[in-house]
C-alpha cells in the first residue's frame, strides 16, 4: 500500500500548479513548481501539507484577500480529500488579521475537504467570535458547515490541541449539538456523537444531563446519544447505563474461558472463547466487551476495550462466544514483548481473565 504522504506527489504538483496558473495569470507555476518540490521526499503527510500552504503564501499576492480570492478560483478543480485541506490551511496560516473573510473563506473550503483544524487556530485567536460564527453555522443548509460547526469546536479533537474553555465549561457548545441532535445526515451525526463522547471524558454528568432531555425514540438522536456514551457504557458508568436499560447489578458467570495458545508471535492470530450464564431470575440486557492490556516501552499497560455484542439474557440461559485478534504493528499501536492480559467486561465489569506471552 501506498504511504499516505504520496497524496502529495510530484503528478499532484503538477495538477495543483496547472490549476493555479490557470486561476491567476501571474502566477509563476514554474517557480512554484520548484520550491514545493523541493526535499520532498523527506517530508511526511502534514510536512507536505503545511509545506504546499507556505510556498503558496510565497507565490501568492501578499494581500489576503487577493489571495484568496485566487484560492476561490482556484477551489472548484482542485482534488477534494484530504489535500484540499492546504486551502484552510492557509487562511489559518495567513487569515488571522482578516476575520471575516476568513470565516467566509472556511466555510466555502470546508465543503472540498474540512476546515476543522483551521477553524481552531481562530477560537485559539480569538474564541468568543469565532465560536458565536460556529453557532450560526450549525444551522447551515449545507451539511458539510454543519459538520464543521461541530467538529471544530470538539473539547478533544484528534490531532489537534484541547479546548480548555470548552473542556471546563461544556454548556458553551450546547447551541451547536441542540441545533444538530436530530441533524439528517449521518456525517454530521456520527460529528456530534464524538462532540459528546469528548465532552464525557471531562464531564460525564453534564454530558447525561443534556442528552436525558433530547427525545431518545428519534433514529438519528437515539443513535448520537448511544454512540456518544460508548466511552462511559465501556467504563460500566451507572448512569450511562441506565438510559439504556443495561443491567446494573450484573450476575453472570463465566465459563470455559480459553485461550488457543499460552504464546505466541508478532504477526500472529490468538484465538479465544468463553460462555456466560444467568445466575438471575430476570432478564439481564449486557453488552458484552473484551479488553487487551498491551504492555508499553515503559514497562507500564495501557489497555483497549473491543466490542463483542449487545444482548439480552434470559434467565438460567447461557451465551457462548469466540474470536480472533491479531497481534501485529499498525501505525496506531506498536506492540513491546512480554505478558498480555485478554479480560472479559460486562457492563463495565471485569468477570475473568487470562495471560498470555507475546514474543518478538
Amino acid at each position: 500500500m501506498e504511504p499516505l504522504k504520496e497524496m502529495f506527489n510530484h503528478a499532484f504538483y503538477r495538477h495543483f500548479v496547472g490549476v493555479f496558473a490557470d486561476a491567476d495569470k501571474k502566477f509563476n507555476a514554474a517557480a512554484f513548481l520548484k520550491d514545493v518540490t523541493e526535499k520532498l521526499e523527506s517530508r511526511e503527510l502534514n510536512a507536505r501539507l503545511r509545506h504546499t500552504s507556505l510556498m503558496l503564501g510565497k507565490h501568492l499576492p501578499q494581500n489576503f484577500s487577493k489571495a484568496t480570492d485566487i484560492l476561490f478560483r482556484a477551489a472548484p478543480s482542485l482534488k477534494t480529500g484530504y489535500t484540499a485541506l492546504v486551502l484552510p490551511d492557509f487562511v489559518a496560516l495567513y487569515g488571522k488579521a482578516h476575520f471575516d473573510r476568513s470565516m467566509e473563506a472556511l466555510k466555502y473550503f470546508t465543503t472540498l475537504g474540512s476546515a476543522e483544524f483551521a477553524i481552531r487556530e481562530f477560537l485559539k485567536e480569538d474564541f468568543t467570535r469565532t465560536l458565536k460564527v460556529m453557532h450560526q453555522w450549525a444551522k447551515d443548509d449545507d451539511h458539510h458547515v454543519r459538520r464543521l460547526a461541530s467538529e471544530g469546536s470538539r473539547p478533544r479533537l484528534p490531532w489537534s490541541f484541547k479546548l480548555d474553555a470548552i473542556i471546563k465549561d461544556p454548556s458553551l457548545t450546547r447551541g451547536i449539538l441542540e441545533a444538530l441532535k436530530a441533524d439528517e445526515s449521518q456525517y454530521v451525526r456520527k460529528s456530534v456523537a464524538n462532540h459528546l463522547n469528548d465532552i464525557s471524558k471531562d464531564n460525564s454528568s453534564y454530558m447525561l444531563q443534556l442528552v436525558k432531555g433530547w427525545d431518545a425514540d428519534h433514529p438519528h438522536t437515539g443513535w448520537i446519544i448511544k454512540h456518544a456514551s460508548r466511552t462511559l457504557i465501556k467504563k460500566g458508568n451507572k448512569d450511562s447505563l441506565s438510559v439504556f436499560n443495561f443491567e446494573k447489578n450484573v450476575k453472570v458467570r463465566p465459563d470455559k474461558f480459553k485461550l488457543s495458545h499460552s504464546a505466541i508471535q508478532l504477526g500472529d492470530t490468538l484465538e479465544f472463547a468463553f460462555q456466560l450464564t444467568s445466575e438471575k431470575s430476570t432478564p439481564q440486557k449486557l453488552v458484552i466487551d473484551y479488553v487487551v492490556h498491551y504492555p508499553k516501552s515503559s514497562g507500564e499497560r495501557s489497555q483497549k476495550v473491543f466490542k463483542l455484542k449487545e444482548a439480552v439474557l434470559p434467565p438460567g440461559e447461557t451465551m457462548r462466544f469466540s474470536k480472533k485478534q491479531q497481534f501485529k504493528d499498525m501505525t496506531t499501536r506498536k506492540h513491546y514483548a512480554g505478558k498480555h492480559v485478554i479480560a472479559i467486561q460486562v457492563n463495565g465489569k471485569i468477570l475473568a481473565e487470562k495471560t498470555f506471552e507475546l514474543k518478538i
